[in-house]
C-alpha cells in the first residue's frame, strides 16, 4: 500500500497558531520533488501539542491540499483507546489512506494489552492501521510476535508497520511471520539502507521534511537494488539523519526548513523550544553537506 520517502510532516506555527498557508505549500512542495506519501500529525508534526480540533484539522487540510496525489496517512496514536479510535474515524470521513497508531504510552500496557488496544481498533474502524513502534518514546514495545498476531487475524485492517525499534532483525520477523503483503516502513532515517536490505519497502521519514527529493532518490535506488547509488546517497544525507536530533525533534528540523524557505518559521510549542546553538550549527553543516543550501 505504501513505499518510497514518506515525510512525517511538520506542523508550521506562526505566532502560536498553525499557519495554514506554509502547511499547504510545504505539502506541494514534498509532492513535486517525489514523495510518495504523506505523514500528518505523527510526532514531527508535534500532535502531542495539538488540541483534538487543531489534529483535525492538520488532516484535513493535508488530505484536501494533496488532493488524491498521493496518500495521507493521519497520526491517530493516543495513550486513550477511544480517543485514538475518534481520530480513526474522523480521518476515515476526511479521506486518509491510513491512520498511523503508536503503540499507547505512559500506560505501558503489557503485550496482552497492546493486542486488546489494536484489536478493539481494528474491530471499530474501516481504516487501514499502520502500527507505529517506537518503544524509545512510548517505554511500551510491540513485540515481533505481537505485530505478527495482529496483522495474522487482521490482514485487512492491520495493513503495516513504522518501525523505529533499531531492532533491524525485526523487519526479517516480520517478514518471515507475516505475508508478503504487509508493509514494513523503516522509522529511522540512519538504518533505512539496512531496513530495506531485510525487506522494508520504504520509510517514514524526519529528514524528508527538508530533503525530499534526495530521500526520494536515494529510496528509488532501494528499491532498484542499486546498492553503489544507495549508498552515496546515503552518504550524503547521513549527517542530516543525526543533526535532526541534535535536539528535541522537531526543532532541528523546523530550523532546517526555515533555512531553506523563508515561508517556515523555526517555531515550536512548549514544552519544546527552539534549538541550541550547538544543533543549529550541525543543521547548518549537514545541510551544506548535503548541498541543500
Amino acid at each position: 500500500m505504501f513505499s518510497g520517502s514518506i515525510p512525517a510532516l511538520v506542523t508550521p506555527f506562526r505566532d502560536g497558531t498553525l499557519d495554514e498557508a506554509a502547511f499547504r505549500r510545504l505539502i506541494d512542495w514534498q509532492i513535486e520533488h517525489g514523495s510518495k506519501g504523506l505523514v500528518a500529525c505523527g510526532t514531527t508534526g508535534e500532535a502531542s501539542t495539538l488540541s483534538n480540533a487543531e489534529h483535525h484539522r492538520v488532516i484535513e487540510i493535508c488530505v484536501e491540499q494533496a488532493a488524491g496525489r498521493v496518500p495521507v496517512i493521519a497520526g491517530c496514536g493516543s495513550n486513550d483507546t477511544q480517543n485514538a479510535l475518534l481520530h480513526m474515524r474522523f480521518s476515515r470521513k476526511a479521506g486518509a489512506a491510513a491512520g498511523l497508531c503508536v503503540a499507547p504510552y505512559y500506560n505501558r500496557p503489557g503485550q496482552a494489552g497492546l493486542i486488546a488496544h489494536f484489536s478493539h481498533l481494528a474491530e471499530n474502524s474501516d481504516l487501514p492501521i499502520i502500527l507505529y513502534n517506537v518503544p524509545g518514546r512510548t517505554v511500551t514495545d510491540i513485540e515481533p510476535e505481537t505485530v505478527c498476531e495482529l496483522a495474522t487475524k487482521y490482514p485487512h485492517r492491520i495493513a503495516g508497520i513504522k518501525d523505529a525499534s533499531g531492532d533491524l532483525s525485526r523487519v526479517v520477523d516480520h517478514r518471515m511471520g507475516i505475508s508478503k503483503d504487509f508493509c514494513q516502513l523503516s522509522g529511522d532515517d540512519e538504518l533505512a539502507l539496512p531496513a530495506s536490505a531485510a525487506g522494508a519497502v520504504g520509510c517514514i521519514s524526519v529528514t524528508a521534511n527538508v530533503a525530499p527529493a534526495l530521500c526520494c532518490e536515494f529510496q528509488q535506488a532501494c528499491a532498484d537494488n542499486d546498492l553503489v547509488k544507495a549508498r552515496k546517497l546515503n552518504d550524503r544525507l547521513y549527517p542530516l539523519h543525526y543533526a535532526m536530533f541534535e535536539d528535541a525533534s522537531p526543532a532541528p528540523v523546523k530550523y532546517a526548513l526555515s533555512r531553506v524557505h523563508d515561508w517556515m518559521t523555526p517555531q515550536v510549542r512548549l514544552p519544546l523550544v527552539e534549538c541550541s546553538d550547538a544543533a543549529k550549527k550541525a543543521v547548518d553543516e549537514a545541510l551544506e553537506h548535503a548541498g541543500l543550501v
